[in-house]
């Protein structure tokens, strides 16, 4: 698999509440190496999309720490760790996430647009062919159907080839063959291009089909599951 891409150590969450300090997440630790996949499951306020957000650097542990691409996320600022995520993370979210005002190709242009590359046109139109989406180009995400908007999604999150993907309920959104056809794509471009995959569901089978599963309650990492 190769070297670790992803370190969390004795990771904690507490946040203020009306009954005093609660704590969403108890001293956590994993380590993933390139290509590696992992699924985070656990009922609702479990702490999963607490841990993503960690993980990815989009919050900071109330201790602890995340290592990232070699990086310790708690010694940079905000637009460090924006680097940081812009140089080696993509993201898939339930809602898609995608721009009304912009079509199909310009969505999955944009964050390479950004990093200034040149070849953003022909590198955005070929995820899209990959995707399944070369003749909805130039649709807007309105033109598109739920399905369709995921796929443009996936595309974009694949467009800076990151190290590391997080995907926070990719299928929740959609009905099940749908939400199939989009979990067989996932692996399939994860697979090709060796990224390292980390999963927020409540789906069961989706989350089996991962190489490694944790399961949390109230914080608590329950169930390691190894290969």
């Amino acid at each position: 698999m190769g070297a670790s891409i992803l370190t969390a150590k004795n990771l904690s969450k507490v946040v203020p509440s009306a009954e005093g300090e609660l704590t969403i997440l108890h001293e956590l630790g994993l380590e993933l190496n390139k290509g590696d996949s992992l699924a985070i499951v656990g009922a609702s306020g479990s702490g999963k999309s607490t841990l993503l957000g960690l993980l990815a650097g989009l919050d900071l542990p109330s201790s602890g720490e995340v290592i990232l691409a070699g990086q310790s996320l708690g010694n940079l600022d905000e637009d460090q760790r924006a680097r940081i995520r812009a140089e080696h993370v993509g993201f898939v979210f339930q809602s898609f996430q995608l721009l009304d005002s912009l079509n199909a190709l310009e969505n999955v242009m944009l964050p390479l647009e950004l990093e200034g590359r040149k070849d953003a046109r022909s590198r955005a139109t070929e995820l899209l062919q990959r995707v399944g989406l070369g003749q909805r180009l130039t649709h807007s995400p309105r033109q598109l159907s739920g399905g369709e908007q995921q796929r443009v999604a996936i595309a974009r999150a694949f467009a800076a080839e990151p190290d590391v993907l997080f995907a926070d309920e990719p299928t929740g959104n959609l009905d099940s063959h749908t939400g199939e056809r989009i979990s067989d794509l996932l692996f399939e471009m994860n697979k090709e291009r060796g990224t390292t995959l980390v999963l927020v569901t409540h789906d069961e089978r989706l989350a089996h089909r991962c190489r490694r599963l944790i399961r949390l309650e109230a914080g608590l990492l329950v169930a390691p599951l190894e290969p």
